[in-house]
């Protein structure tokens, strides 16, 4: 087999009980790195720290990675134009932080008589963020009571 030192330096072809020897003599493990190669190519390291080194890789990559999140404004039908201007702001923030975003518009009592009142806020909530946002499903009515959209970032 083809052996490589701990330093990196490459020992040439020995056989396995010298390759042994050499790695029971520095006190660390000899490891197969390339099993198909001819003839095969090992490696003496310690094996602990290799695997400690490689998780902590995957962990820093995996910190740095952030999915986006399907956020949720709800509305009611008769809101105020300044309720619905905080609203659509937070949309916004959301939309720039890359987040998906469901717009839900809820209804009580006699509100369900006039969805159409729903149909027009989510129309005038997605027209205030096509700048920053489309819709990836247009209005549809959920339950009885539930109207949403789902918008997400352009």
């Amino acid at each position: 087999m083809r052996l490589i030192a701990s330093d990196g330096k490459q020992l040439g072809i020995v056989s396995i009980m010298d390759a042994l020897n050499a790695a029971k003599q520095e006190g660390l493990d000899l490891v197969e790195v390339s099993p198909n190669s001819d003839p095969p190519v090992c490696r003496i390291m310690d094996y602990g720290k290799f695997k400690y080194q490689t998780s902590k890789k995957g962990q820093g990559s995996k910190k740095k990675t952030q999915q986006p999140q399907l956020k949720e404004i709800k509305l009611r039908p008769h809101i105020e134009d300044h309720d619905l201007g905080f609203k659509i702001k937070n949309l916004k923030k959301f939309l720039e932080k890359k987040d998906r975003v469901k717009v839900s518009v809820f209804f009580r009592g006699r509100e369900m008589a006039y969805m159409n009142a729903g149909y027009q806020l989510l129309d005038r909530v997605a027209k205030e963020v096509e700048d920053v946002g489309k819709i990836e499903q247009p209005p549809t009515q959920e339950a009885r009571n539930r109207m949403t959209m789902v918008i997400v970032p352009k």
